[in-house]
């Protein structure tokens, strides 16, 4: 399907384009026949998934592929854990695909909303000092290169590429199958306990070693540290899931409902800020469940918001996150959303923000409707600071410039883009800006 017209925008509403045209294939026949048509009249083509990143990496000023009619299962092997799975296939519906088989993914973020394929090529990660994020998954993938050619990427075929390709930020082609290696379907024992912060920020070494899993929120004007630790269990476990009453006032009234409404009223008096939080750290946080991983690892955001994210050496977390802490106190700006801190393995993508280094990630967030340039400035200043990448799916200022300092596989990556993208048909302006031209 092809029509003309229409502005898109994504889910954060920092990015927006009107494309010359929008197709939506149905098949990866399909895109390779929108890749050849838009490369034939000189147009650049990109692939959107589901808008979650808050970069203009996504934007496509010229032809806009919609992926959403591209979701499902390929192929499964329960004995080896191999996946394929269609490029558009929503993070959320691949359990119940996986489910027949017995298998999981290894880990995930958050949030479950995105595409498979956006999610991997952004950087998307969970937590969990022993696992790698999503594109550490990859073993496999095919793309419609900028000749209009299937390319598949795996041990046996190109293998070479697969650092690259695996988190390729789009620049390298259109990704219309992807195959991960799963592991067999596990359960989580999760328990979420608010703890005085100096004392978590003091022993953050230990937290981190004694789960599978360890993050913490901080909501600036407080002293608390709302944490989560995860422990792996078999399948076989005893499941005890939230119930179903407390996890709806919780999840959806609390921490999405009577949070949206604190949000919007901050921004008209922002001296309600201060006391919610305080609030806030008391009412939620504290509860006890097993259930399936991904009823345990992805959560519901429904509160629009802008985020900053950027990965520092492990070593680095405490002192780059008191710096944050004192910035907050010194400006005396009122923050409504929580400073997230979470943890991934080193890995092997060439442009992974945990490429060759064990690292820990430091979020920041603002409400939508707040303009978050002078918070995120201040703390990217910080991070910078503490030898920090940032996010490529999140707000940031960093060019091809800066990047190159922080990735050893910097020029490596470039030349493989020069190899199947010379006349740059999967580029825009925030890839010239992160890539170089």
């Amino acid at each position: 399907m092809t029509r003309i017209g229409g502005t898109w925008q994504n889910w954060a509403r920092s990015a927006s384009v009107r494309p010359v045209r929008v197709e939506r294939p149905r098949s990866p026949e399909g895109v390779q026949r929108a890749v050849i048509a838009a490369v034939h009249h000189g147009l650049t083509v990109k692939a959107v998934g589901a808008g979650h990143s808050f970069t203009g990496i996504a934007v496509a000023p010229g032809v806009l592929l919609e992926l959403d009619d591209m979701q499902g299962l390929v192929s499964a092997d329960a004995a080896t854990g191999r996946v394929t799975l269609l490029a558009g296939t929503r993070l959320h519906r691949i359990p119940a695909l996986l489910a027949p088989f017995g298998l999981a993914m290894e880990n995930l973020g958050d949030i479950d909303r995105q595409s498979i394929s956006g999610a991997i090529s952004t950087g998307t990660h969970g937590t969990g000092a022993g696992y790698g994020g999503l594109a550490t998954q990859v073993v496999g993938l095919t793309i419609i290169t900028a000749a209009g050619e299937f390319l598949r990427i795996d041990k046996q075929q190109n293998s070479e590429l697969l650092p690259a390709a695996a988190l390729g930020l789009g620049a390298l082609g259109i990704i219309v199958e992807v195959t991960l290696q799963c592991v067999p379907r596990f359960v989580m024992h999760a328990v979420d306990e608010p703890l005085p912060l100096e004392d978590v920020l003091d022993q953050l070494e230990s937290h981190v070693s004694a789960s599978d899993h360890f993050e913490f929120y901080w909501f600036p004007h407080t002293d608390v540290a709302l944490t989560k630790r995860q422990s792996r269990l078999p399948e076989s476990a005893v499941r005890k899931p939230l119930p179903v009453v407390g996890k709806w006032i919780d999840e959806t009234l609390l921490s999405n409902g009577v949070y949206r409404l604190v949000c919007a009223a901050g921004q008209l008096v922002p001296a309600v800020t201060p006391p919610f939080s305080r609030l806030a750290v008391k009412l939620t946080g504290d509860r006890e469940y097993t259930d399936l991983s991904n009823r345990v690892l992805t959560q519901s955001r429904t509160v629009r918001f802008r985020e900053m994210e950027y990965a520092i050496p492990a070593e680095n977390v405490v002192p780059a996150f008191r710096a944050v802490q004192a910035l907050i106190e010194r400006q005396g700006w009122r923050i409504e959303f929580p400073v997230e801190v979470r943890f991934a393995a080193e890995d092997d993508r060439w442009l992974s923000t945990a490429h060759g280094r064990a690292s820990a990630y430091i979020a920041v967030h603002r409400y939508w409707r707040a303009d978050p340039t002078e918070y995120f400035g201040a703390v990217e200043a910080i991070m910078r600071e503490h030898g920090g990448r940032p996010h490529w799916g999140k707000l940031h200022t960093q060019s091809a410039d800066t990047l190159r300092e922080r990735y050893p596989r910097f020029d490596d990556f470039l030349a493989v883009r020069d190899r199947l993208d010379p006349e740059r048909r999967f580029g825009n302006r925030y890839l010239e800006r992160v890539l170089g031209d």
